[in-house]
Parts: structure tokens; C-alpha cells; sequence
């Protein structure tokens, strides 16, 4: 069936070849993508920044409770909040420790949040040495002087890894124990 002269597609031009051509190319995200390896460190402190600001961001779930211990919030708790297992790993790591410091003074000086090493001296009849019983440890309470109780050393709440409670606590009873400022 052929179609009339002026019916509908009649008026069509004839077909003919493409002619070639090169490919379109986009040259900023080329020299985006130089600009960035040629600034690694820009890069580098970009990721950073993002990396920080989601850990800021997944943190926000808890609350601290007296006596230095940390809780969920309820929402962490159901799983709803993004981080929530990463924090009770970590609560799981590390315990509070009630510590007796020989100098009421140098604990008078500690703030919640600083970090300090333990050094027990051992009395000079076992031999006299210092050792050092806790890395870093973070102070997570002071506790008020009690009147009278200044010859006995001041009592300080650090947290401190499960693993080093016990030597810790234990260098407590037999040793002085001092702190340095970390």
C-alpha cells in the first residue's frame, strides 16, 4: 500500500547518515577530581571533619550519672540510635574505680574529665619502688574533702580499663598512690 503525496509522514526528509563527532566531555569534574589529589591534605582533613561530626552526632544518646557511670538513653537501648552498641562495647571496657590518693592537695587540683597516671610507691621496709599502676586513667569524680580526714589522702573516682581495676584497687591497699597530670 503505498501513501499518497501529502498524507501525514509523507512530508519526512529522506534518512541519511550521522555524521561522527567527538564525545562530549565534561572538564570540570576532571580538574575537581586533580585539584583534590594535588590537595591530599585538604582531602584528608575533609574526611576528618566528617568522620568527627558523625561521632559527634552517633554520641548524643547518652547522659553521665553521679558517680561517673555512663547510661543510654532509652531510644540507645532499643536500638534506635546510631552508635548505641559501640557505647555499651565500651562501658563494657572500662569500669569506675574509687581511689585513695596519699596527697589531698594534688587531688584538689583534678577536675572531672582530666587524665592521670597512678604511681603506687611501695613503703621503703618492701623495697621502696614506684610503679606505675594506671595509664591515663580519666577522673570521672572528686569527691569532697571530708573535715579531718586530709591525713588519710582524698578519695578520687577514675575510669579505668576492667584489666587494671584490680591492680589498681589492690596497689591502693598496700602502696601510696600518687598522680601525675597526663
Amino acid at each position: 500500500m503505498s501513501v499518497p503525496p501529502g498524507a501525514h509522514g509523507s512530508d519526512a526528509p529522506a534518512t541519511r547518515e550521522v555524521p561522527l563527532f567527538d564525545p562530549v566531555r565534561v572538564d570540570g569534574a576532571r580538574e575537581q577530581l586533580r585539584r583534590l589529589v594535588r590537595h591530599r591534605r585538604r582531602a584528608v582533613a575533609l574526611g576528618l571533619v566528617v568522620t568527627a561530626a558523625a561521632l559527634v552526632a552517633a554520641g548524643h544518646g547518652t547522659s553521665q550519672q553521679p558517680g561517673g557511670q555512663r547510661e543510654s538513653a532509652p531510644h540507645a537501648r532499643t536500638g534506635a540510635a546510631p552508635g548505641a552498641a559501640l557505647r555499651e562495647h565500651r562501658r563494657a571496657r572500662t569500669v569506675t574505680a574509687p581511689v585513695r590518693i596519699a596527697d589531698a592537695a594534688t587531688v584538689r587540683l583534678l577536675r572531672p574529665g582530666d587524665r592521670v597516671d597512678v604511681i603506687a610507691s611501695e613503703p621503703s621496709a618492701a623495697g621502696g619502688a614506684a610503679r606505675v599502676v594506671a595509664h591515663g586513667a580519666r577522673v570521672t569524680r572528686v569527691p569532697e574533702l571530708l573535715d579531718g580526714t586530709a591525713g588519710l589522702g582524698a578519695l578520687v573516682l577514675l575510669a579505668v580499663p576492667r584489666a587494671d581495676a584490680a591492680g589498681l584497687v589492690g596497689a591502693g591497699a598496700t602502696a601510696r598512690l600518687a598522680v601525675t597530670l597526663c
